[in-house]
């Protein structure tokens, strides 16, 4: 099938796609319940593991990278939640916010902004918050954007412990937090005032997170806790959070220059990895390895997104409006994108156009 050449025919071909795939929309809540807790258990499991034993030894090492690799998948639940109704799986999310949210400090809330990077309006311009165009930059836009790692951590612990709560008293302060320091992102132009109807579910999760901070202190102060354990805590956070943050790196070519895009653009400027299933299983959990057909259809629950990814290739075969999106190797993805930083001059570079929107 020829790739479609007018808004028609694209309309006409997502349907034919939709239609495929028409019985596999419905969530299995089972499954989302049983998956969180053997990630969670696996995860909490692990950080035991990782405080208690010896310093520097074996199994220090290895319960800290099992314990990463855990909350990653837990963690990643949150693309989920906020894929679901707002009276959907209420328990869940609220479970979810316990045994991930508020320890990570990552509460569900701060990622509703996520639904924009769906939108025609906001996808792959300035407005979208999970959009850089790395490739379309010189490549010192990459380093920095892999140094921020480190300090992501860093960050949620002063949004948590000490911009939030200071900016309850503060007006000025909370009216620039909730615009600049209120949702997930990776782009870090991005800039857009917080919904007045969720404020006072983000005071909640912002109270409950201080208490988990300020407990953290009174153990340090009183019980068993010591510094090294906050550093501890630091490496064991910054290693989840890492594993997404270069996860990413291969979930968009990032090669555009802040124009929008159709439906079926949007598709081929995402990611499927369909190869490297040793890689797949930790760096892409909850159907993160099918991001292209999670922008062609992102109702699709994770649990159906492999038997779709197989219908839509048996269905159109391999040379469909679909095939671009499907990619073998992520190692491959990731080199062409520095292939793209590399061969932007600083003139020539997209980013600009970022930077004028802050």
């Amino acid at each position: 099938m020829s790739v479609p050449t007018n808004q028609q025919q694209e309309r006409e071909w997502i349907r034919e796609a939709h239609e495929v795939v028409s019985d596999l929309f419905e969530r299995r809540p089972g499954l989302y319940w049983l998956d969180l807790a053997l990630s969670s258990l696996v995860a909490w499991s692990a950080t035991a593991t990782y405080f208690m034993a010896p310093a520097g030894s074996v199994w220090q090492l290895a319960s800290l990278a099992i314990a990463g690799i855990a909350f990653f998948r837990a963690g990643t639940f949150i693309h989920e939640i906020i894929h679901m109704g707002r009276s959907e799986m209420p328990w869940f999310k609220r479970v979810w916010n316990l045994l991930i949210g508020i320890p990570l400090l990552m509460p569900w809330i701060l990622y509703r902004n996520h639904i924009e990077h769906h939108s025609r309006a906001h996808f792959g311009t300035p407005r979208d918050g999970e959009y850089l165009p790395l490739a379309a930059s010189p490549l010192f836009e990459t380093m920095k954007y892999l140094a921020h790692i480190p300090v992501l951590s860093l960050m949620a612990l002063g949004r948590f412990g000490l911009a939030g709560p200071v900016s309850w008293v503060i007006p000025p302060l909370r009216r620039w937090l909730l615009k600049a320091g209120s949702a997930y992102v990776s782009n870090p132009y991005y800039r857009k005032m917080f919904p007045e109807r969720e404020r006072k579910h983000l005071v909640i999760v912002e109270i409950l997170c201080l208490a988990w901070i300020l407990t953290w202190l009174v153990l340090t102060l009183f019980g068993p806790v010591g510094w090294i354990h906050w550093l501890m805590a630091w490496i064991l956070h910054a290693w989840t959070l890492g594993l997404n943050w270069v996860r990413n790196l291969a979930a968009h070519s990032y090669s555009k220059r802040g124009e929008s895009m159709s439906h079926l653009e949007q598709l081929h400027d995402s990611v499927n990895i369909t190869g490297q299933s040793w890689l797949t299983v930790w760096l892409f959990p909850v159907g993160l390895r099918y991001h292209g057909l999670h922008h062609l259809f992102p109702g699709l629950p994770y649990h159906a997104l492999g038997q779709a990814h197989r219908r839509l290739i048996d269905h159109f075969g391999p040379d469909s409006p679909y095939a671009p999106a499907n990619h073998s190797n992520y190692f491959a993805v990731v080199a062409q994108l520095f292939r793209g930083a590399k061969a932007t001059p600083a003139n020539h570079s997209a980013i600009q156009v970022w930077r004028q929107q802050a």
